[in-house]
């Protein structure tokens, strides 16, 4: 039934299944932000020290946790989400992308119930995040290329970026969560109860993904033709007229990509960096991808929500994980502009932009947290919280959504899942040392380590200025082309058009009317692409 129902966007159509797809696969990000978002507060939960902590403050005359420990209980989630990301290459293109989420959601379910069941010892529960991690990462994976794979280009940049949303949305129902349960934090119930509620988040992903469309691209890198014609009939609406111009040039253009790569078969993972390779700029792309999302994390979001309750309580602040549930409140509402931005102002200018004013609120917060000891001074701790709500203000409109936004974007079909692979990896090796260092680095060098987060800011903000390439409007077959195009350079590319078109929305407007206006008369053979007074 739904796949014969549409909505119009930008005068196309596209499938209310694809709607749907995007609200259950971007469930992956929940299960993501709600397990990064409850570490933070549980670490100041009173039985949850009492059980795992292995050290002593004397002034305070209670338990408390070791740096090391608590820093490797943390961060062995992001290494299980390391391995979980390689993995997610292999699952992805075995068994296809819905039963590869299935299994990753498995492996979270898993990992929280080992953790669940921790009595007394900090490396069960340290067994138990890393297995959830595994799921995690394979979730990582599979969910954003799933998305650009499948939704209409019209909405593609929304979609893939409500990952990033329910990632925001996921850390603030866990400081939710953790301060309803602050009460009762003496009780085992109260981690426990944190833990498990994940368990029931993630029941609508492993069930609701077998119900969607298969990614019809990889339908069609298996040879079922028929099965990614209907998919992608479904994904418009157009289930029973499978013959409209939207499905067939989707599937024209998917076809010609699939036949000029199989002709040199299906890439491996040395090719991703192989530089001989016939696909334009693949090594290029691959790092691109990787240091993208390296730097992600290295913008220091994750300092503040995996151990924010930690740095605000030993600042002074009265209730530490109230401040938490505060900055979860405004990542979540600076999302929903990250989804307008995508749309509005493509990939590059909101990175470069983000990049800068996250450097310059983290100098700020490491300059006053360094001058200053906000233990002693009640206002230092209020300009720490506004300089913290800037920064992911910035980071969520910006960094957050369109990180996984262009890991959808960036890769050719043959080595797409490994090279997704790749780059998620280096989000959770950039996440698993923002984890492992932040505790260590503020015990010796304090506020100071926000100098650190300012000099990878400005390394993104060059990263995105130099190499990344604008794919705004582009079918992921086209943004293949753009990237073989010689002499064009990524500042330049947001003047590229496809091939035989005047600019990129004409291309869109001449394919869902069934026509061919808006194209360049003079280039119809689609094999070179118009660029408009570029200068190399």
């Amino acid at each position: 039934m739904l796949g014969h129902r549409s909505i119009k966007v930008n005068g196309a159509d596209c499938g209310i299944e694809a709607i749907l797809l995007g609200v259950i696969t971007s469930i992956g990000g929940f299960l993501f932000g709600y397990d990064t978002g409850q570490i933070s507060s549980m670490l100041l939960f009173r039985d949850f020290i009492m059980r795992f902590a292995t050290g002593y403050d004397e002034t305070k005359n209670e338990k408390a946790f070791v740096p090391i420990i608590q820093s490797t209980m943390v961060s062995l989630m992001s290494i299980g989400s390391l391995i979980g990301a390689l993995s997610g290459a292999y699952t992805s293109d075995w068994w296809g992308r819905r039963k590869s989420m299935t299994f990753g959601v498995a492996l979270f379910i898993i990992g929280n119930v080992i953790q669940i069941t921790a009595m007394q010892s900090w490396v069960h529960m340290m067994i138990g995040r890393f297995v959830a991690g595994l799921g995690v990462g394979n979730l990582s994976v599979g969910v954003p290329m799933f998305q650009s794979e499948c939704a209409p280009r019209e909405i593609r940049g929304a979609v893939v970026a409500s990952y990033q949303l329910m990632i925001t949305i996921g850390i603030l129902v866990s400081n939710i969560v953790c301060l309803g349960l602050k009460k009762i934090d003496e009780s085992d119930a109260s981690w426990r109860i944190v833990i498990g509620l994940g368990i029931g988040f993630s029941l609508p992903l492993g069930i609701g993904i077998l119900v969607v469309p298969e990614s019809p691209r990889w339908l069609a890198s298996k040879g079922d033709w028929e099965g990614a014609q209907l998919s992608l009939g479904r994904l418009r609406g157009k289930k029973k007229d499978l013959q409209d111009p939207l499905v067939q040039d989707d599937l024209r253009e998917m076809r010609g990509i699939l036949e000029k790569e199989k002709q040199v078969g299906q890439g491996g993972w040395l090719e991703c960096f192989d530089p001989r390779s016939s696909v334009p700029k693949l090594v290029w792309r691959t790092l691109l991808g990787f240091f993208i999302h390296f730097l992600q994390q290295w913008t220091g979001v994750n300092y503040f929500f995996y151990y924010g309750a930690t740095i605000f309580n030993s600042a002074g602040i009265e209730d530490p994980i109230q401040t938490q549930l505060i900055l979860g409140a405004v990542n979540v509402a600076t999302t929903f502009a990250g989804l307008w931005f995508v749309e509005r102002f493509g990939r590059r200018w909101p990175l470069f932009i983000g990049a800068i004013w996250q450097a310059a609120w983290l100098c700020v917060f490491a300059s006053i947290g360094t001058a200053i000891d906000p233990v002693n001074n009640s206002t230092v701790g209020i300009v720490l919280i506004v300089c913290a709500c800037m920064f992911i203000a910035s980071f969520a409109s910006t960094w957050g959504p369109m990180a996984w936004v262009v890991i959808g974007e960036t890769f050719p079909l043959r080595t797409r899942a490994k090279q997704a692979s790749i780059a998620t990896a280096g989000n959770w090796l950039g996440n698993f040392m923002i984890a492992f260092l932040s505790p260590i680095a503020a015990d010796a060098i304090n506020y100071a380590f926000g100098f650190v987060l300012v000099a990878a800011n400005v390394a993104a903000a060059l990263l995105v200025w130099f190499f990344l390439f604008e794919s705004r409007k582009l079918t992921l077959e086209n943004v293949d082309l753009m990237y073989g195009q010689e002499g064009l350079k990524p500042w330049n590319s947001h003047k590229w058009v496809p091939p035989g078109y005047i600019t990129r929305d004409q291309r869109d407007e001449a394919v869902f009317r069934g026509n061919d206006k808006g194209r360049n008369s003079e280039s119809h053979s689609g094999e070179d692409s118009r660029v408009e007074q570029i200068d190399a």
